[in-house]
Protein backbone atom coordinates (compact mmCIF):
# COMPACT_ATOMS: atom_id res chain seq x y z
CA UNK A 1 0.00 0.00 0.00
CA UNK A 2 1.48 3.29 -0.56
CA UNK A 3 3.00 5.02 1.82
CA UNK A 4 0.78 8.59 1.49
CA UNK A 5 -2.45 6.74 1.87
CA UNK A 6 -1.24 5.18 4.78
CA UNK A 7 -0.47 8.59 5.99
CA UNK A 8 -3.73 10.35 4.97
CA UNK A 9 -5.72 7.69 6.78
CA UNK A 10 -3.76 6.81 10.33
CA UNK A 11 -4.31 10.69 11.36
CA UNK A 12 -8.38 10.62 10.65
CA UNK A 13 -8.76 7.36 12.89
CA UNK A 14 -6.68 9.04 15.34
CA UNK A 15 -8.94 11.34 15.43
CA UNK A 16 -11.85 9.42 15.30
CA UNK A 17 -10.83 8.43 18.58
CA UNK A 18 -10.05 4.87 17.68
CA UNK A 19 -7.16 2.92 19.69
CA UNK A 20 -5.10 1.09 17.19
CA UNK A 21 -4.21 -2.28 19.01
CA UNK A 22 -4.79 -6.06 18.44
CA UNK A 23 -8.09 -7.10 19.89
CA UNK A 24 -6.79 -10.06 22.19
CA UNK A 25 -5.50 -7.84 25.05
CA UNK A 26 -4.70 -4.45 24.65
CA UNK A 27 -6.70 -1.48 25.64
CA UNK A 28 -4.10 0.78 25.36
CA UNK A 29 -3.48 2.95 21.80
CA UNK A 30 -0.63 2.41 19.54
CA UNK A 31 0.63 2.31 16.08
CA UNK A 32 0.03 -0.53 14.34
CA UNK A 33 3.36 -1.84 12.56
CA UNK A 34 2.97 -0.48 8.69
CA UNK A 35 4.37 -3.24 7.58
CA UNK A 36 1.71 -5.55 8.47
CA UNK A 37 -1.25 -3.30 7.06
CA UNK A 38 -1.37 -5.07 3.72
CA UNK A 39 -3.88 -7.39 3.36
CA UNK A 40 -7.47 -7.54 3.42
CA UNK A 41 -8.46 -7.97 7.25
CA UNK A 42 -5.86 -6.63 8.54
CA UNK A 43 -7.23 -4.20 11.52
CA UNK A 44 -5.57 -1.00 11.86
CA UNK A 45 -7.60 0.69 14.91
CA UNK A 46 -10.15 -0.85 17.56
CA UNK A 47 -11.81 0.57 20.92
CA UNK A 48 -13.74 -0.49 23.13
CA UNK A 49 -17.91 0.11 21.79
CA UNK A 50 -19.90 1.98 23.99
CA UNK A 51 -22.90 0.34 26.11
CA UNK A 52 -25.52 2.28 24.81
CA UNK A 53 -23.94 0.47 21.09
CA UNK A 54 -23.85 -2.73 22.15
CA UNK A 55 -26.31 -5.12 22.74
CA UNK A 56 -28.16 -6.92 26.28
CA UNK A 57 -26.28 -9.03 28.38
CA UNK A 58 -22.65 -9.22 25.92
CA UNK A 59 -19.30 -9.57 27.01
CA UNK A 60 -16.79 -7.66 25.33
CA UNK A 61 -17.81 -5.05 22.38
CA UNK A 62 -15.26 -3.16 20.06
CA UNK A 63 -15.54 -0.83 17.24
CA UNK A 64 -12.63 -1.84 14.90
CA UNK A 65 -11.37 -0.67 11.73
CA UNK A 66 -9.94 -3.11 9.06
CA UNK A 67 -8.48 -3.11 5.65
CA UNK A 68 -10.67 -4.36 2.50
CA UNK A 69 -10.14 -4.21 -0.96
CA UNK A 70 -12.13 -1.39 -2.83
CA UNK A 71 -14.80 -3.01 -3.84
CA UNK A 72 -15.74 -0.21 -6.29
CA UNK A 73 -12.60 -0.70 -8.09
CA UNK A 74 -11.76 -3.86 -7.29
CA UNK A 75 -8.17 -3.25 -5.96
CA UNK A 76 -6.10 -1.46 -3.97
CA UNK A 77 -7.13 -1.36 0.18
CA UNK A 78 -9.63 1.15 1.94
CA UNK A 79 -10.37 1.36 5.50
CA UNK A 80 -14.01 0.25 6.64
CA UNK A 81 -15.25 -0.06 10.10
CA UNK A 82 -17.25 -2.95 12.11
CA UNK A 83 -18.85 -3.98 15.25
CA UNK A 84 -17.21 -7.41 17.09
CA UNK A 85 -19.79 -8.32 19.77
CA UNK A 86 -19.47 -11.57 22.12
CA UNK A 87 -21.53 -13.14 24.57
CA UNK A 88 -20.68 -12.78 28.21
CA UNK A 89 -18.68 -15.76 29.54
CA UNK A 90 -16.21 -17.86 28.72
CA UNK A 91 -16.14 -18.73 25.50
CA UNK A 92 -17.12 -22.59 23.52
CA UNK A 93 -14.21 -25.34 23.06
CA UNK A 94 -13.14 -24.04 19.92
CA UNK A 95 -14.41 -20.72 19.88
CA UNK A 96 -17.87 -18.84 19.32
CA UNK A 97 -19.10 -19.53 15.69
CA UNK A 98 -19.60 -16.27 13.97
CA UNK A 99 -22.77 -14.56 12.57
CA UNK A 100 -21.58 -12.26 9.70
CA UNK A 101 -24.45 -9.67 10.15
CA UNK A 102 -25.16 -7.70 7.16
CA UNK A 103 -27.26 -4.23 8.11
CA UNK A 104 -30.56 -2.75 5.73
CA UNK A 105 -30.66 0.65 4.91
CA UNK A 106 -29.96 2.96 6.78
CA UNK A 107 -28.24 6.06 4.82
CA UNK A 108 -25.16 6.63 2.82
CA UNK A 109 -23.91 9.67 4.91
CA UNK A 110 -20.79 8.80 7.63
CA UNK A 111 -22.94 9.60 10.56
CA UNK A 112 -25.46 6.90 9.21
CA UNK A 113 -23.36 4.15 10.24
CA UNK A 114 -24.18 1.50 12.07
CA UNK A 115 -21.52 1.06 14.53
CA UNK A 116 -21.87 5.03 15.81
CA UNK A 117 -25.76 4.73 16.45
CA UNK A 118 -27.49 2.71 18.68
CA UNK A 119 -29.30 -0.70 17.63
CA UNK A 120 -32.83 -0.68 16.96
CA UNK A 121 -34.86 -2.91 18.86
CA UNK A 122 -36.15 -4.97 16.48
CA UNK A 123 -32.12 -5.20 15.65
CA UNK A 124 -30.96 -5.52 19.14
CA UNK A 125 -33.78 -8.57 19.40
CA UNK A 126 -33.12 -10.11 16.49
CA UNK A 127 -29.47 -9.94 17.41
CA UNK A 128 -28.90 -11.09 20.89
CA UNK A 129 -31.15 -14.17 19.76
CA UNK A 130 -28.34 -14.82 17.62
CA UNK A 131 -26.05 -14.78 20.55
CA UNK A 132 -28.43 -16.60 22.74
CA UNK A 133 -27.88 -19.34 19.75
CA UNK A 134 -24.60 -19.17 21.08
CA UNK A 135 -22.89 -16.67 18.24
CA UNK A 136 -20.55 -13.76 18.13
CA UNK A 137 -21.77 -11.01 16.19
CA UNK A 138 -19.32 -9.23 13.21
CA UNK A 139 -21.15 -6.22 11.70
CA UNK A 140 -19.65 -4.29 9.22
CA UNK A 141 -20.73 -0.88 8.33
CA UNK A 142 -20.25 -1.40 4.36
CA UNK A 143 -17.01 0.15 2.71
CA UNK A 144 -18.21 4.05 2.65
CA UNK A 145 -20.36 4.44 5.68
CA UNK A 146 -18.33 6.06 8.37
CA UNK A 147 -15.04 5.86 6.47
CA UNK A 148 -13.67 7.78 3.83
CA UNK A 149 -15.21 7.59 0.09
CA UNK A 150 -18.66 7.20 -1.40
CA UNK A 151 -21.34 4.25 -0.19
CA UNK A 152 -21.88 2.29 -3.00
CA UNK A 153 -25.54 1.64 -2.29
CA UNK A 154 -26.66 -1.78 -3.07
CA UNK A 155 -23.08 -2.73 -5.03
CA UNK A 156 -22.70 -6.19 -4.23
CA UNK A 157 -18.90 -6.39 -4.31
CA UNK A 158 -18.90 -3.51 -2.21
CA UNK A 159 -21.26 -5.48 0.38
CA UNK A 160 -19.33 -9.39 -0.41
CA UNK A 161 -15.89 -7.86 0.61
CA UNK A 162 -16.60 -5.63 3.30
CA UNK A 163 -18.70 -8.48 5.06
CA UNK A 164 -15.91 -10.85 4.13
CA UNK A 165 -12.84 -8.83 5.28
CA UNK A 166 -14.61 -8.26 8.50
CA UNK A 167 -14.25 -11.80 9.36
CA UNK A 168 -10.97 -12.01 8.23
CA UNK A 169 -10.15 -9.30 10.55
CA UNK A 170 -12.16 -10.46 13.58
CA UNK A 171 -10.80 -14.38 12.97
CA UNK A 172 -6.99 -12.97 12.52
CA UNK A 173 -6.90 -10.83 16.00
CA UNK A 174 -9.55 -12.28 18.47
CA UNK A 175 -8.48 -15.71 19.77
CA UNK A 176 -11.95 -16.75 21.35
CA UNK A 177 -13.63 -16.43 17.62
CA UNK A 178 -13.89 -19.78 15.85
CA UNK A 179 -14.05 -19.98 11.61
CA UNK A 180 -17.03 -21.62 11.75
CA UNK A 181 -19.54 -18.75 9.90
CA UNK A 182 -23.41 -18.13 9.27
CA UNK A 183 -24.35 -14.83 7.27
CA UNK A 184 -27.30 -13.33 8.11
CA UNK A 185 -28.75 -9.95 6.51
CA UNK A 186 -32.12 -7.59 6.14
CA UNK A 187 -32.89 -6.12 3.34
CA UNK A 188 -29.76 -4.32 1.99
CA UNK A 189 -28.32 -6.55 3.93
CA UNK A 190 -30.34 -9.50 2.93
CA UNK A 191 -28.66 -8.77 -0.77
CA UNK A 192 -25.41 -8.43 0.91
CA UNK A 193 -25.57 -11.57 2.67
CA UNK A 194 -26.23 -13.43 -0.23
CA UNK A 195 -23.50 -11.55 -2.29
CA UNK A 196 -20.95 -12.55 0.06
CA UNK A 197 -22.32 -16.20 -0.18
CA UNK A 198 -21.64 -15.86 -3.78
CA UNK A 199 -18.05 -13.95 -4.16
CA UNK A 200 -16.66 -16.36 -1.04
CA UNK A 201 -15.88 -19.37 -2.78
CA UNK A 202 -13.37 -17.09 -5.18
CA UNK A 203 -12.57 -14.07 -2.98
CA UNK A 204 -11.97 -15.96 0.92
CA UNK A 205 -12.09 -19.53 0.30
CA UNK A 206 -10.65 -20.11 3.76
CA UNK A 207 -13.70 -19.49 5.48
CA UNK A 208 -15.82 -21.80 6.79
CA UNK A 209 -19.47 -20.76 5.85
CA UNK A 210 -22.15 -22.84 6.87
CA UNK A 211 -25.21 -21.55 5.43
CA UNK A 212 -26.85 -17.84 4.47
CA UNK A 213 -30.07 -16.42 5.84
CA UNK A 214 -31.56 -13.28 4.34
CA UNK A 215 -34.67 -11.44 5.01
CA UNK A 216 -36.30 -8.60 3.19
CA UNK A 217 -33.49 -9.37 0.14
CA UNK A 218 -33.73 -7.37 -2.79
CA UNK A 219 -33.06 -9.11 -6.52
CA UNK A 220 -32.95 -6.25 -8.90
CA UNK A 221 -32.83 -6.99 -12.80
CA UNK A 222 -33.63 -4.09 -14.81
CA UNK A 223 -36.89 -6.09 -16.24
CA UNK A 224 -38.12 -7.00 -12.30
CA UNK A 225 -37.85 -3.05 -11.65
CA UNK A 226 -39.00 -1.81 -14.61
CA UNK A 227 -41.89 -3.67 -14.11
CA UNK A 228 -42.32 -2.88 -10.64
CA UNK A 229 -42.13 0.92 -10.85
CA UNK A 230 -44.65 0.89 -13.99
CA UNK A 231 -47.20 -0.95 -11.70
CA UNK A 232 -46.06 1.41 -8.41
CA UNK A 233 -46.28 4.40 -10.38
CA UNK A 234 -49.15 5.30 -11.57
CA UNK A 235 -51.64 8.00 -10.83
CA UNK A 236 -53.36 8.46 -7.55
CA UNK A 237 -50.68 6.28 -5.92
CA UNK A 238 -49.36 7.62 -3.07
CA UNK A 239 -46.03 7.88 -0.91
CA UNK A 240 -44.15 4.44 -1.73
CA UNK A 241 -40.75 3.53 0.70
CA UNK A 242 -38.88 2.83 -2.92
CA UNK A 243 -38.58 6.35 -3.35
CA UNK A 244 -35.88 6.82 -0.71
CA UNK A 245 -34.22 3.51 -2.02
CA UNK A 246 -33.82 4.83 -5.75
CA UNK A 247 -32.69 8.20 -4.02
CA UNK A 248 -29.94 6.23 -2.08
CA UNK A 249 -29.15 4.17 -5.01
CA UNK A 250 -28.64 7.45 -7.56
CA UNK A 251 -26.69 9.00 -4.88
CA UNK A 252 -24.31 6.23 -4.10
CA UNK A 253 -23.85 6.14 -8.26
CA UNK A 254 -23.33 9.78 -8.58
CA UNK A 255 -20.57 9.92 -6.28
CA UNK A 256 -18.62 7.93 -7.76
CA UNK A 257 -19.40 8.24 -11.17
CA UNK A 258 -19.35 11.53 -12.86
CA UNK A 259 -21.46 11.14 -16.05
CA UNK A 260 -24.62 10.43 -13.82
CA UNK A 261 -26.77 13.06 -14.54
CA UNK A 262 -29.66 13.18 -11.92
CA UNK A 263 -32.20 15.17 -13.82
CA UNK A 264 -32.28 12.44 -16.42
CA UNK A 265 -33.37 10.38 -13.29
CA UNK A 266 -35.30 12.77 -11.34
CA UNK A 267 -38.24 15.26 -12.19
CA UNK A 268 -37.89 18.77 -10.52
CA UNK A 269 -40.13 18.44 -8.32
CA UNK A 270 -38.15 15.51 -6.65
CA UNK A 271 -34.74 16.78 -6.86
CA UNK A 272 -34.56 19.17 -4.09
CA UNK A 273 -35.06 15.48 -1.59
CA UNK A 274 -33.10 14.00 -3.54
CA UNK A 275 -29.93 15.92 -3.27
CA UNK A 276 -30.44 15.92 0.32
CA UNK A 277 -30.14 11.87 0.12
CA UNK A 278 -26.13 11.66 0.17
CA UNK A 279 -26.58 13.59 3.90
CA UNK A 280 -29.52 12.20 5.08
CA UNK A 281 -30.09 9.16 7.09
CA UNK A 282 -33.25 7.21 6.33
CA UNK A 283 -35.95 7.98 8.67
CA UNK A 284 -35.12 11.91 8.26
CA UNK A 285 -35.43 11.17 4.20
CA UNK A 286 -38.07 9.49 4.45
CA UNK A 287 -40.09 12.27 6.36
CA UNK A 288 -38.93 14.78 3.63
CA UNK A 289 -39.97 13.03 0.89
CA UNK A 290 -43.60 12.50 2.29
CA UNK A 291 -43.42 16.02 3.52
CA UNK A 292 -42.97 16.51 -0.73
CA UNK A 293 -45.57 14.44 -1.64
CA UNK A 294 -43.32 12.81 -3.40
CA UNK A 295 -44.48 9.45 -5.42
CA UNK A 296 -42.59 7.36 -7.98
CA UNK A 297 -45.37 8.40 -10.80
CA UNK A 298 -44.11 12.17 -9.88
CA UNK A 299 -40.50 11.66 -8.53
CA UNK A 300 -38.96 9.37 -11.77
CA UNK A 301 -38.01 10.39 -15.01
CA UNK A 302 -39.10 8.23 -18.24
CA UNK A 303 -35.26 8.12 -18.69
CA UNK A 304 -34.70 6.93 -15.05
CA UNK A 305 -34.06 3.45 -16.01
CA UNK A 306 -31.18 4.02 -18.36
CA UNK A 307 -30.08 7.09 -16.14
CA UNK A 308 -28.91 4.41 -13.16
CA UNK A 309 -27.92 1.46 -15.62
CA UNK A 310 -24.57 1.35 -14.17
CA UNK A 311 -26.13 1.05 -10.83
CA UNK A 312 -28.33 -1.91 -11.69
CA UNK A 313 -25.52 -3.28 -13.58
CA UNK A 314 -23.44 -3.22 -9.74
CA UNK A 315 -26.17 -5.16 -8.05
CA UNK A 316 -25.55 -8.36 -9.92
CA UNK A 317 -24.01 -11.26 -8.20
CA UNK A 318 -21.16 -13.31 -10.17
CA UNK A 319 -23.44 -16.61 -9.56
CA UNK A 320 -26.19 -17.56 -7.61
CA UNK A 321 -25.38 -20.93 -7.22
CA UNK A 322 -24.19 -21.05 -3.77
CA UNK A 323 -21.50 -23.18 -2.23
CA UNK A 324 -24.22 -23.40 0.99
CA UNK A 325 -27.65 -23.70 1.58
CA UNK A 326 -29.79 -20.21 1.94
CA UNK A 327 -32.40 -19.10 3.66
CA UNK A 328 -34.96 -16.88 2.86
CA UNK A 329 -37.85 -14.72 4.95
CA UNK A 330 -40.50 -12.45 2.54
CA UNK A 331 -43.41 -10.71 4.48
CA UNK A 332 -46.69 -10.38 1.97
CA UNK A 333 -47.12 -7.29 3.14
CA UNK A 334 -43.60 -5.88 2.57
CA UNK A 335 -43.91 -2.68 0.72
CA UNK A 336 -40.41 -1.66 0.86
CA UNK A 337 -38.92 -4.76 -0.98
CA UNK A 338 -42.07 -6.01 -2.69
CA UNK A 339 -42.48 -10.14 -2.67
CA UNK A 340 -42.12 -10.10 -6.40
CA UNK A 341 -38.59 -8.86 -5.98
CA UNK A 342 -37.59 -11.47 -3.13
CA UNK A 343 -38.76 -14.28 -4.72
CA UNK A 344 -37.08 -13.61 -7.84
CA UNK A 345 -34.15 -14.14 -6.02
CA UNK A 346 -35.52 -17.68 -5.00
CA UNK A 347 -36.55 -18.38 -8.38
CA UNK A 348 -32.87 -17.19 -9.92
CA UNK A 349 -31.25 -19.30 -7.26
CA UNK A 350 -33.23 -22.58 -7.43
CA UNK A 351 -32.66 -22.54 -10.97
CA UNK A 352 -29.27 -22.25 -10.60
CA UNK A 353 -28.80 -24.98 -8.70
CA UNK A 354 -28.48 -23.85 -4.87
CA UNK A 355 -30.31 -25.77 -2.04
CA UNK A 356 -32.86 -22.75 -0.79
CA UNK A 357 -35.24 -23.10 1.83
CA UNK A 358 -37.90 -19.82 1.17
CA UNK A 359 -40.23 -19.03 3.69
CA UNK A 360 -43.38 -16.54 3.02
CA UNK A 361 -45.25 -15.07 6.05
CA UNK A 362 -48.63 -14.07 5.76
CA UNK A 363 -49.52 -10.72 7.25
CA UNK A 364 -46.14 -9.36 7.89
CA UNK A 365 -44.42 -6.61 6.75
CA UNK A 366 -40.68 -5.41 6.07
CA UNK A 367 -39.26 -4.75 9.44
CA UNK A 368 -41.74 -7.68 11.10
CA UNK A 369 -40.70 -10.46 8.79
CA UNK A 370 -37.17 -10.08 10.55
CA UNK A 371 -37.72 -11.31 14.01
CA UNK A 372 -41.23 -13.42 12.80
CA UNK A 373 -38.53 -15.65 10.69
CA UNK A 374 -36.37 -16.25 14.08
CA UNK A 375 -38.11 -19.77 14.76
CA UNK A 376 -37.40 -21.22 10.73
CA UNK A 377 -33.90 -20.29 11.12
CA UNK A 378 -33.27 -21.54 14.10
CA UNK A 379 -33.90 -24.95 12.53
CA UNK A 380 -32.47 -24.11 9.62
CA UNK A 381 -29.67 -23.10 11.09
CA UNK A 382 -28.99 -26.10 13.47
CA UNK A 383 -29.21 -28.07 10.52
CA UNK A 384 -26.09 -26.23 8.19
CA UNK A 385 -23.94 -25.68 11.99
CA UNK A 386 -24.24 -29.33 12.51
CA UNK A 387 -24.24 -31.04 8.44
CA UNK A 388 -27.69 -31.74 8.09
CA UNK A 389 -29.60 -31.92 5.52
CA UNK A 390 -31.87 -28.93 4.41
CA UNK A 391 -35.62 -29.20 3.34
CA UNK A 392 -35.09 -27.15 0.04
CA UNK A 393 -38.57 -25.03 -0.74
CA UNK A 394 -38.13 -23.01 -4.00
CA UNK A 395 -42.13 -22.58 -4.24
CA UNK A 396 -43.49 -21.57 -0.33
CA UNK A 397 -46.79 -21.12 0.51
CA UNK A 398 -47.42 -18.20 2.84
CA UNK A 399 -47.86 -19.52 6.52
Amino acid sequence: MPLPFLRKILPLLASTALCVSGLANAPAAHAAPLAAVQKPGTIIASAPLADALSLPDAGRALRITYLSTNGITGKGLVPVTAEIIVPAGPAPQGGWPIVAWAHGTVGIDDSCAPSLNPYSDRNRTYLSAWMKRGFAIVATDYQGLGTPGPHAYLDTRVEAYSVLDSVRAALANFPGLKNRIMIVGQSQGGGAAVAAASYAPIYAPELDIRGTVATGAPYVTPELLGGLLKAASQPGAGYNPLIDYVFYLAAGLEGRDPHFRPEQAFTPRALPVYRNAAHECLTSLSRQSRDAGLTLHNSLQPTFLKAISPALKDMAFPTLKLAQPLFTGTGTNDHDVPPALQLGLVKAACAAGSTVQAHVYRGLDHSQTVNGSLPDSAAFTTAVMTGQPVTPQCNPVPQ
